[in-house]
């Protein structure tokens, strides 16, 4: 006998531009291979923002986030290794693990992965979630974490410590995996490194900590925002430039005998960013780019400053590699060694998600969180 629908409130985006609406709407049960996981907390992402205002193209009607952490609470057939009332935090790179990409260590670049992404569907292309009166809803990043409970691949739960709160688990999920694994993963960093960092958004506020933590010797955090760069100083930052007055490129220069940074890792998202980052880094260094614009948005550079065996490398996930990073994050966390604590601006719930967007777009919060009860 199929067994009855699911039934959730979810935040439920229907137009561009408009409010999301919390509403009721139905999940099918966990298939074979799935995870039926309740929601404890999800934050709010610039990605999740750029949906809302149309620069990234989704199919809607969606539910939107993709920063989450919960508990397990039913299992499909053939599922191994996770149960019922564990604590999981959510990844949003499901990959096949055979396709060409995949056989070469890059489950980024799934095949099967980012054919499906546009699509807004299921990473199977199988459809989980219903409106209430049964029309087909689509999900961000294969997740749809602004909803009381959501279905996925056993592959995207990674059980995690059950001491660290979700709040703060939330966050491991997007955006610091991407900046701590830029920083463990992607840049090199050996000890005693400069290290210059553009952007101390959650983002960069983990890359700051990622690159500490790596050995640096010196870590500059570049922002114009002076509430920003106190945190960034908190995060471990010894050298902090305010761009509006100061040229970074100079001042990782003047700090390293006329070289430049080591590594620069850009995690503003803004032309100027990307530009500052291989003006900064001295000849035979590596720029790690974290951020992005529109995708037919064109840059300027000055070749110059792309020469002398500059490595470039663009990074969406910081090497993630979610069952080992997530579990190691969370475990640092409860050890003292990685901030989560001061990355949350506000805790909200369900219907307060849209004056959270809001706040994220006035570029008041770091990261708000919709706490589940």
């Amino acid at each position: 006998m199929a067994q009855p629908p699911i039934t959730a409130r979810a935040a439920v985006l229907r137009a561009i531009g408009q409010p999301m609406r919390v509403e009721s709407i139905r999940l099918a049960p966990p298939g074979p291979g799935d995870v039926l996981v309740r929601t404890r907390a999800a934050s709010l992402c610039h990605t999740d923002l750029e949906v809302i205002e149309g620069q990234l193209g989704l199919t809607l009607p969606a539910v939107l986030g993709h920063e989450v952490a919960g508990e397990v609470a039913a299992c499909g057939e053939g599922v191994a290794g996770l149960a019922p009332g564990d604590p999981v935090v959510l990844h949003w790179n499901p990959h096949c693990g055979q396709c060409f990409h995949c056989a070469r260590g890059q489950p980024i670049l799934c095949e099967p992965y980012l054919r499906h992404g546009p699509l807004a569907a299921h990473f199977d292309g199988r459809p989980r979630l219903a409106c209430d009166d049964g029309a087909p809803l689509h999900t961000l990043m294969y997740l749809g974490g602004f909803a009381e409970y959501l279905v996925v691949p056993a592959q995207q739960a990674v059980k995690v410590p059950a001491a660290i709160p979700p709040d703060r688990a939330c966050l491991l999920g997007c955006a610091v995996m991407t900046g701590f694994g830029a920083a463990t993963h992607i840049a090199g960093i050996a000890w005693g490194m400069t290290v210059m960092v553009i952007g101390a958004g959650a983002v960069g506020l983990a890359a700051i900590q990622g690159a500490r933590l790596a050995g640096a010797g010196r870590v500059i955090a570049v922002d114009p925002n002076p509430a920003r760069r106190a945190m960034a100083e908190r995060a471990g930052a010894g050298t902090l430039c305010d761009p509006a007055a100061e040229d970074p490129a100079a001042l990782a220069k003047s700090l390293t005998a006329g070289r430049g940074a080591d590594v620069v890792i850009e995690a503003a998202g803004v032309p100027a960013a990307f530009r500052t980052s291989v003006e900064a880094t001295r000849p035979g260094g590596q720029v790690v780019w974290l951020g992005k614009v529109g995708v037919n948005e064109d840059i300027a550079f000055r070749w110059g400053a792309l020469m002398q065996e500059k490595r470039i490398t663009r990074s969406s996930y910081g090497g993630a590699r979610p069952a080992e990073d997530f579990p190691a994050m969370a475990h640092a966390y409860l050890d003292g060694r990685l901030d989560l604590d001061s990355l949350i601006t506000a805790r909200i719930g369900l219907e307060q998600i849209n004056e959270g967007f809001a706040a994220l777009k006035r570029g008041e919060a770091i990261r708000s969180v919709v706490v589940f009860p």
